[in-house]
């Protein structure tokens, strides 16, 4: 039986949970709250819990005010986000593959090259960037987001894919490769069904944040039928002079919806792929 003084501790410590929980959880769930009451009451009363429940605003920030609906902002950001982070965890895959598994010329230069540009500012290389993507004529499309995945420019998932690939004995690939594989099908058969915490923690990461981009989509973006949901958000404060702010608030509940659900489906191997990224085996 545990101590009075244990016991008193736990509880303590539960209680001292609970409450840091709340005041984290306190700003989602007035968000959750502001959506559903009057406009006119958002701001003008202190009281969390509304007179009366507006659940309309849905139903009509998803609809919009004029051409683009919130659905078409939703739709752009899935064919914006969905290509980006299957050609990231392709192109980083391959890439981290060839780092933990093969030996080439110029490769520990290759190497602190990428780490290089892992701790190389973002702001560094806007302007650079947007001319290069501005005489490609590639200003107002998704290719500044996707064609860059296709080329493993991600360093922060190659070098996590890197850790991990060193994590798994190279007896697996021996063994495979006297069962007759060649190098593709080691990565595909052996190495990537047990990356799969790995792979999943990378999907989580760059949905979310590609998801919540808001400055590179700006840059890069200049038509309203393109606009994501990011976009969509902050075109509601600039185009009215009224602001239904319930319906913003709410579109505002819909657009992090995505990033919630894909966190909690994939959160047992989100936390082993956090967990066991560079540990050795």
């Amino acid at each position: 039986m545990p101590s009075a003084s244990l016991r008193i501790r736990n509880v303590l410590y539960y209680m001292f949970l609970v409450a840091f929980g709340l005041v984290m959880l306190y700003p989602l769930l007035w968000l959750l709250l502001a959506s559903v009451k009057p406009s006119n009451e958002i701001f003008a009363s202190a009281k969390l819990w509304p007179s009366q429940f507006v659940f309309s605003s849905y139903v009509k920030g998803w609809v919009g005010t004029g051409q683009m609906g919130f659905a078409d902002f939703t739709l752009n950001s899935f064919m914006l986000v969905v290509p980006v982070v299957v050609f990231t965890l392709i192109s980083s895959l391959l890439v981290a593959y060839g780092f933990a598994r093969f030996t080439f010329p110029l490769k520990k230069l290759f190497f602190y090259a990428m780490i290089s540009v892992l701790m190389l500012p973002g702001s560094v290389v806007i302007i650079p960037r947007y001319l290069l993507f501005r005489d490609l004529g590639w200003i107002n499309t998704y290719l500044p987001f996707i064609v860059p995945a296709l080329f493993a420019t991600s360093s922060f998932f190659v070098f996590m894919f890197i850790q991990f690939f060193r994590g798994l004995p190279k007896e697996l690939d021996e063994s495979a490769i006297i069962d007759g594989c060649g190098s593709l099908k080691i990565l595909l058969y052996i190495l990537m069904p047990l990356c799969k915490p790995a792979i999943i923690s990378a999907t989580i990461f760059q949905f979310i944040w590609t998801w919540n981009d808001f400055f590179d989509q700006l840059i890069y973006i200049n038509s309203v039928t393109k606009y994501t949901v990011s976009l969509g958000l902050r075109m509601s404060l600039d185009t009215s002079t009224h602001v239904e702010w319930n319906q913003l608030l709410a579109m505002s509940i819909i657009a992090i919806l995505p990033c919630v659900i894909v966190f909690f489906v994939s959160q047992k191997y989100f936390v082993e792929g956090i967990a066991t990224t560079g540990l050795k085996g």
